[in-house]
């Protein structure tokens, strides 16, 4: 099988355009037609299935880790036994609603030329004119509908992630059909290398999963457990087509406590007949947010997450995150948490959608995740019009995003509750182990050149209850977050075997009610610093206003314009003369977004940093304090008016200076009098209206019109 397999079908004489024949161009030839050509394992695991066809076999598994390619790879033997004539039609099979839409849209983006590719559900009618049909297990299992098709409608049976979509009553949709059987895998079976399975216990949660996997191997005629191809994650990693995870671990004071062998102790006291009595109760990890409910450490997670996660290199801004949360009464929670943490950290720049809650429950929870992916999930370009990023950052979840996602952008997971079946965890982590080239949502070629690392090399694993450690795996802890020493938590188990007195479980409110605990005392981490390059000390916006300055100042007609104090002719030549030339394409926008500053910046002021008039730029509030203070003084010398005597009022007078002069929607409102919108407008509210003495509700927005340039603050 060629390297240009897939190629081929995608674009039958690619090799005859000028473009692939120009090896110079030949990578942004490639990029453009988006052509995939197979990588050597790809094209090992296809001819796998050939030798194995030649055995005589009709069952086949590729064990494959996530990132890998599986859905390219699958798209080579699709087409290999459709164009051998050893199909005429194949089914992929898929366990969840958002692959069912994936798969399809990748077999359609790389096989339309020759073949088609349509989900079941959306062609009940129609599905034999593809020779490809997707479709997901449950749509063929509800009322029997896979007995409406013929055992041998399809030759070719493919399951994605086979250990799942195979498992139950799925299976009697698998075996319905004849024909050959292809097995799609991330979860090796001796990934549970550690679980003595010669001492089976029902209370170990890996024996259930050893024997799905043993089963699914069985399934595809691998009893040996050899699959038909393997390709680990090791492996990718090996060859550079993976990255591994930068673990945090990050197990607070309570969850270390619940992951001790003696649990969480919580004492209980009773008053009764017999004078105060003592109960204990105990709770693991498994009991969390189930039994044991932490607020305090709800916060911890999501505070330490904020601080410690990736950012994005091309806009600084958080990176993309996906949370696993316990339930989705615990989704609900973190996301709030995390968005109330986000609208501190970055004031004015999110409104309650810098997290979301992505489970079940909630509408359109699918379309959420392919936009997530999309980077147009509740919009896109935070602060960088030219850069296609997603506005959330963050997605909470249970479940939904874990199997056979696909989002490579993706910088952050966190692991907010503890998980047991080895191949969840497999699948979790392999939802950031794909690499990326973030230049591919930029659209400003002069900036693009100017990224200094723009390939993501790393993701973060945030582990709070120990699940690396559980599973035993030989990740490299680049980052630990020190723990406090067990004999220094504040009750519960010492560590040591003793039990301290008196409330062990957490301190004052804390409680057990209908057998669930609430632990309300703080929760804490040892303290960890970690530097964070945000969008001012970001190379890329540092060389190309550096190199702006380095312009200007070499320009002898600017040079001696600023030196005379011409403004008006020097910003008209840099218009003109300077801007959007060929090679850097400087122009007033790029510069006001290298500059890093969150108001709107004049080229005049531009101009002065350049030459040292000034020595930096000042922020939006240290302008509005110095407009504040401007205003304080007029007012003193033309009506009286002493500060120091109305220091209260003065707060409030400010406060509603600033928000009137930045919020363009609070000046509608008072300019048009309508202030009952006051009541529900959440920047500045009816109270803070009031506060404000009633001579001062007209004056300050009149000398903010008079006196203010509005401009600089949008």
């Amino acid at each position: 099988m060629p390297i240009d397999y897939i190629a081929r079908t995608q674009m039958p004489a690619y090799d005859a355009e000028a473009g692939w024949k120009a090896e110079d161009q030949r990578p942004e030839f490639i990029q453009k037609n988006r052509l995939r050509f197979m990588r050597v394992y790809q094209q090992q695991a296809a001819q796998s299935i050939q030798a194995a066809v030649k055995e005589g076999k009709t069952r086949f598994l590729f064990e494959m880790a996530t990132g890998t390619g599986k859905t390219l790879t699958s798209a080579a033997v699709i087409k290999l036994f459709l164009r051998t004539g050893n199909a005429r039609r194949v089914l992929f099979l898929v366990d969840r609603l958002e692959l069912e839409d994936q798969a399809n849209k990748a077999f359609v983006f790389l096989l339309k030329n020759d073949y088609k590719s349509t989900i079941y559900k959306e062609n009940r009618d129609d599905w034999r004119k593809a020779e490809i049909v997707v479709t997901t297990v449950q749509s063929l299992l509800f009322n029997a509908k896979y007995k409406q098709f013929s055992p041998t409608d399809f030759d070719l049976v493919i399951s994605d992630e086979a250990h799942r979509s195979i498992g139950g009553n799925a299976r009697a949709v698998f075996e319905y059909f004849v024909g050959y059987k292809l097995g799609l895998t991330a979860t090796p079976k001796d990934y549970i290398k550690k679980f003595d399975a010669a001492k089976p216990t029902t209370k170990d949660p890996r024996e259930a999963e050893l024997r799905l996997l043993l089963d699914t191997y069985r399934t595809f005629g691998c009893e040996s457990g050899e699959p038909t191809f393997r390709y680990s994650l090791l492996d990718g990693v090996k060859d550079g087509f993976l990255i591994n995870p930068l673990v945090v671990d990050a197990r607070t004071e309570v969850t270390t406590q619940l992951l001790s062998d003696q649990g969480y102790a919580a004492v209980v006291i009773n008053e009764g007949a017999a004078g105060e009595q003592t109960s204990e109760q105990r709770f693991k990890q498994k009991s969390f947010e189930k039994k044991f409910f932490s607020e305090p450490t709800n916060l911890l997670f999501c505070e330490t997450l904020l601080k410690h996660g990736l950012r994005d290199p091309i806009s600084a801004e958080f990176g993309k995150t996906i949370v696993f949360a316990v339930s989705q009464a615990h989704a609900t929670k973190l996301t709030q948490i995390i968005n109330d943490l986000a609208d501190k950290m970055f004031p004015g720049r999110y409104q309650s959608d810098f997290a979301v809650q992505v489970t079940s429950l909630i509408p359109d929870a699918q379309q959420f995740t392919i936009n997530f992916t999309n980077n147009n999930l509740l919009g896109s370009a935070n602060g960088l019009p030219t850069y296609k990023t997603s506005k959330a950052r963050v997605c909470v979840t249970v479940g939904m995003m874990t199997t056979g996602y696909d989002c490579p952008d993706l910088l952050n997971l966190a692991l907010m509750r503890p998980v047991f079946s080895p191949s969840e965890f497999v699948q979790i982590k392999g939802r950031g182990t794909r690499k990326h080239d973030f230049r591919e949502q930029l659209q400003d070629e002069a900036l693009k050149v100017q990224v200094a690392q723009p390939h993501k090399t790393a993701y973060k694993l945030f582990d709070f209850f120990a699940t690396c450690e559980f599973f035993e795996e030989k990740f490299d802890y680049d980052e630990i977050l020190k723990l406090p020493r067990p004999g220094r938590m504040g009750g519960g188990n010492t560590g040591d075997g003793e039990e301290t007195g008196g409330n062990t479980g957490g301190g004052a409110g804390s409680g057990v009610e209908n057998g669930q605990y609430h632990h309300t005392a703080p929760d804490a981490i040892a303290a960890h610093e970690e530097t964070q390059i945000g969008f001012q000390g970001m190379k890329v916006d540092r060389m190309f206003f550096e190199k702006f300055e380095d312009t200007v100042k070499a320009d002898p007609v600017v040079a001696q314009q600023v030196s005379d104090g011409q403004w008006d002719q020097a910003i008209n030549y840099i218009t003109t003369e300077l801007f959007d030339k060929p090679n850097e394409y400087f122009n007033l926008e790029k510069l006001r977004r290298a500059a890093g500053v969150d108001r709107r910046l004049g080229l005049r002021e531009i101009l002065e940093k350049a030459f040292g008039l000034i020595t930096g730029f000042k922020s939006k509030d240290d302008l509005l304090e110095e407009e504040f203070e401007k205003f304080l003084l007029d007012q003193q010398h033309a009506t009286g008016f002493s500060a120091d005597s109305t220091a209260s009022a003065v707060q409030a007078m400010k406060y509603y200076f600033k928000a009137y002069a930045t919020d363009h929607h609070l000046r509608d409102i008072i300019e048009t009098k309508q202030l009952t919108s006051l009541n529900v407008y959440p920047a500045f509210g009816m109270s803070d209206f009031k506060a404000v003495p009633l001579a001062w509700r007209t004056r300050i927005p009149e000398y903010v019109k008079d006196y203010v340039s509005l401009n600089q603050f949008m």
